[in-house]
């Protein structure tokens, strides 16, 4: 995780919301920027899950664009920053799971078949006569 804070760019923004006088004159909130295309420190199956995974928060050149604003302070915002940073970079780390295909047992089979047989029983027990007999 060394490695990836050296490509971290943070940046200091004013926040938008509610915060008076406070929040039009002091930048407090952060935007991480992380190059997941052209970083070394990441394997390529790792970044296309990143990339999957952040979806909307990944510009057309390949940063990852994450803005922190829910404290009042620079501090705080940058911490939440990286923790979200570092959250999502785990989650990409994590493999999905292989999906193995089954087949579907003989008895569900049966019971299936069963059951569309008593559907089209009470289907044709609506139908009643059409014909009018002379």
């Amino acid at each position: 995780m060394k490695r990836l804070e050296n490509e971290i760019q943070l940046e200091y923004i004013r926040a938008s919301g509610p915060g008076g006088q406070n929040v039009n004159k002091v930048a407090t909130a952060v935007q991480l920027r992380f190059d997941v295309v052209h970083s070394p420190s990441l394997g390529a199956d790792l970044k296309g899950r990143l990339l999957r995974l952040a979806g909307k928060r990944i510009n057309s050149e390949g940063v990852l664009i994450l803005e922190a604003k829910r404290f009042r302070t620079q501090e705080a915002n940058r911490e939440d920053a990286l923790a979200k940073f570092h959250e999502l970079v785990r989650k990409a780390g994590e493999k999905p799971k292989l999906r193995h295909k089954t087949k579907p047992t003989k008895a569900s089979k049966e019971e299936r078949i069963k059951e569309k047989k008593q559907r089209g029983a009470v289907k044709k027990l609506r139908q009643g006569k059409t014909r009018i007999e002379d």
